[in-house]
């Protein structure tokens, strides 16, 4: 049975500004903004797609919390378990990149309204009331303390009121470095609770402080086949290969692996990239419509990678695309649609 209860996302919402084009940040005054946020991504996309989501969050009581709202409300997420308070809103910039010079992030996010939560401020029993599963990453707990004490929360009343709980690595670095951190720990006890894991064979290996010998399909199956054994809750892991010629052109792959079966798709040539922030949480956001739909791993997979290859295609960090857009992509054509 195709659980239709709403999924509950649990993250930061903050603005991106970027320079625009391909210049460099502040080469002109002007910056673009659009809202951001790992968990905030999927929402939207999922919301796009016809599912029901739920933000719990928490913003600014001003306007730019508020413009946050409008904007996820825009698309259809359920913004009534989002917190209003006073504080700043966290930010991040954005660098675009061109040729061979990368894109760059800077990020702006310390001390928001959502990372200096207090860790009982936030009441699970409301924030899930309803809800089939719970989504989170691991730019959530890479905030700073009470986040990742929330997080850790969140996922435990998740589990205690059976709900699935999809988790997407997205291991930060820099976010992780700005305070005592002990990032394997507490992604440990997150993706403990998993049963959807998003990450590749090197998130595994910083979880279980392991290499995998062999490459490409290989290396990717035994990474997780030991995520397997060490996750007894975890049934599914999804995961994308790229390969980068230059800034605007990628290959990419999705590979979906079960306990008992996977499956991995053939490479896809990306080129002409407008955006490819978000492409991640919109390769989160296939896997989990095809799953919602009822879908196998190579639906799954093969969801992922479509929504991954149109996010390349638009600014912005969530994927706006609807049903429509994923059966026009599945047939092929790239002419105008009349």
């Amino acid at each position: 049975m195709i659980d239709k209860r709403p999924i509950a996302f649990f993250g930061e919402v903050m603005l991106r500004l970027s320079a625009p084009g391909r210049e460099l940040l502040f080469q002109t005054p002007a910056l673009q903004v659009h809202v951001a946020g790992a968990e905030a991504n999927v929402a939207t996309g999922l919301a796009c797609l016809g599912h029901a989501t739920r933000m719990v969050t928490a913003v600014p009581d001003n306007p730019m919390g508020r413009a946050t709202i409008d904007e996820l409300r825009r698309h259809g997420v359920d913004t009534s378990r989002v917190a209003r308070e006073e504080g700043r809103l966290g930010l991040y910039f954005f660098q675009y990149g061109a040729g061979l010079r990368a894109s760059e992030v800077v990020y702006d996010r310390a001390n928001s309204v959502f990372a200096d939560r207090a860790t009982d401020a936030w009441d699970w029993s409301k924030a899930l009331q309803g809800c089939g599963r719970l989504h989170l990453s691991g730019i959530t707990p890479a905030l700073g303390p009470n986040s990742a004490a929330a997080a850790i929360a969140a996922a435990e009343a998740a589990r205690a009121q059976g709900l699935g709980i999809s988790f997407d690595g997205n291991y930060r670095a820099r976010l992780w470095e700005t305070w005592d951190s002990d990032p394997r720990s507490v992604l440990t006890q997150l993706i403990g609770h998993a049963d959807i894991l998003f990450g590749n064979h090197r998130d595994i290996s910083l979880l279980l402080g392991k290499t995998f010998s062999g490459d490409g399909d290989d290396r990717r199956r035994e990474a997780a086949e030991a995520a397997f054994d060490a996750f007894p809750n975890l049934q599914l892991i999804a995961s994308t290969a790229r390969h980068v010629d230059d800034a605007d052109s990628h290959r990419i792959a999705a590979r979906v692996d079960m306990r008992e079966s996977a499956h991995q798709t053939d490479e896809a040539l990306v080129a002409g990239i407008v955006d490819r922030l978000g492409a991640g949480d919109a390769f989160a956001t296939g896997v989990m419509h095809a799953l919602l739909e009822g879908g196998d791993a190579k639906a799954a997979a093969e969801a992922g990678l479509a929504l991954t290859c149109l996010k390349h295609s638009l600014p912005g960090d969530a994927s706006l695309f609807t049903r429509a857009d994923l059966a026009a992509f599945a047939g092929g054509g790239l002419d105008v649609r009349r």
